[in-house]
């Protein structure tokens, strides 16, 4: 039974910083992309940043860029996103996803079959 769980997230001042972990288990970790997507209330569910199997291939969205990153760490099953410079925007349910395709840049939501119940990010001004 594939498990996906998500930790870290929390209540952050604008500026701040915030480190999510995600840990996936029962199945083979380096055989999967991993992905960071978000969905804020009454907003549709979003691709945040997603990694492949090696690590070496990244999408990042536009509203994360040079704020977020992504890494993973395919030992210990768990992906990591550190999010820094946090805004208001940047508040919503967090949740990890695995897929086992990478297309059109890697965060295809429809590649993604297993999910966590996600993590919530609060960021105030």
């Amino acid at each position: 039974q594939v498990q996906v769980v998500e930790s870290g997230g929390g209540l952050v001042q604008a500026g701040g910083s915030l480190r999510l972990s995600c840990t996936a288990s029962g199945l083979t970790f380096d055989d999967y992309a991993m992905g960071w997507f978000r969905q804020a209330p009454g907003k549709e569910r979003e691709g945040v940043s997603c990694i492949g199997w090696s690590g070496s291939s990244t999408y990042y969205a536009d509203s994360v860029k040079g704020r977020f990153t992504i890494s993973r760490d395919n030992a210990k099953n768990t992906v990591y996103l550190q999010m820094n410079s946090l805004k208001p925007d940047d508040t919503a349910m967090y949740y990890c996803a695995a897929a086992t395709s990478w297309r059109f840049g890697g965060c295809l939501q429809s590649d993604y079959v297993h999910w966590g119940q996600g993590t919530q990010v609060t960021v105030s001004s």
